[in-house]
């Protein structure tokens, strides 16, 4: 092969930041030397892989082709190193993990604890995005295992059921709406108390309330669960948690709760992959974790 693993990789960074120079930067290389292996790599291929423009670079036919290609031989590559790594003493191996955010903060913590301390070789890149990020990045092969809303298309992917995630409306003792039951569209007149704009539950509910034909007037954002029940029961306006952190909140609560009756609110949360019997000896080792019934943390 007229290339290495390190020009594929190189590669991909640059068709998925848009531009050499960052790609250059996330594969640790000097633009120069990045340039000149992309370069060479086109040469001896014969052929252009890469459109350069002002904007960035696009990648032409051959590059697409090349691309599907080499995400599936660093794919391999990495399912070698980590077949391998737990026969050999100090060798670190690495699963790539993507989840939504009630995964992330409620569910994972202790779960991950566990497993990683049974497993000291191995690391575990985590990650929070979008459900439908994570099917993308399934079916490109990009990452190990997924943890994703049923909510989204699953087609051509393996799933099992992880938890029940249904998601509940919060709002202060003395808001207009706490005295009747109210649908979401209702609730949209009204202001929110929202997660992080990057969080994937945010930019879920954003979306749900955009297909309605509402916008989600956010009044403040806040960097968790708990910060937003604090703020909701402040008073600063509504907000949407999932039942599971309702159930960690301390049992006066100070706010009133209802359950969200949408089908897109009554969700549950899924374990995914490509394929279950290919993943790779960590990978497998982590997804069977993580079919455990969880345990009851106090």
């Amino acid at each position: 092969m007229p290339f290495d693993l390190i020009d594929l990789r190189l590669y991909l960074h640059t068709l998925d930041s848009g531009n050499i120079t960052a790609g250059a930067a996330r594969s640790h290389l000097s633009l120069a030397a990045a340039s000149a292996r992309i370069r060479a790599m086109e040469a001896a291929l014969g052929i252009e892989c890469l459109e350069r423009g002002r904007r960035g670079v696009t990648p032409t036919a051959a590059g697409k082709a090349l691309a599907r290609h080499a995400r599936l031989l660093l794919q391999q590559a990495e399912h070698l190193q980590q077949d391998l790594a737990e026969y050999a003493n100090g060798v670190k191996g690495q699963v790539r993990l993507l989840c939504n955010t009630t995964a992330l903060s409620e569910y994972l913590p202790e779960l991950l604890a566990d497993f990683l301390r049974e497993h000291p070789n191995l690391d575990i890149d985590l990650q929070e995005l979008p459900s439908l990020r994570i099917t993308q990045a399934l079916r490109q092969g990009t990452v190990d295992l997924g943890i994703i809303s049923d909510a989204v298309d699953t087609h051509g992917l393996q799933t099992l059921s992880f938890r029940d995630d249904p998601l509940v409306l919060i709002m202060p003792l003395d808001h207009p709406l706490a005295t009747q039951h109210v649908s979401f569209i209702d609730s949209l007149q009204h202001d929110y108390v929202g997660l992080a704009a990057h969080s994937a539950l945010a930019v879920y509910l954003e979306e749900q309330a955009l297909h309605a034909g509402f916008r989600l007037q956010t009044r403040i954002r806040a960097d968790g669960f708990d910060g937003l029940m604090r703020m909701v029961a402040g008073g600063a306006g509504l907000g949407i948690v999932p039942q599971a952190a309702l159930e960690r909140w301390p049992a006066e609560r100070r706010f009133k709760t209802q359950p969200l009756n949408e089908d897109w609110a009554c969700r549950t949360l899924l374990l995914a992959a490509r394929s279950f019997e290919q993943l790779p000896a960590y990978a497998s080792a982590l997804l069977k974790a993580l079919a455990r019934p969880l345990r009851n943390i106090p």
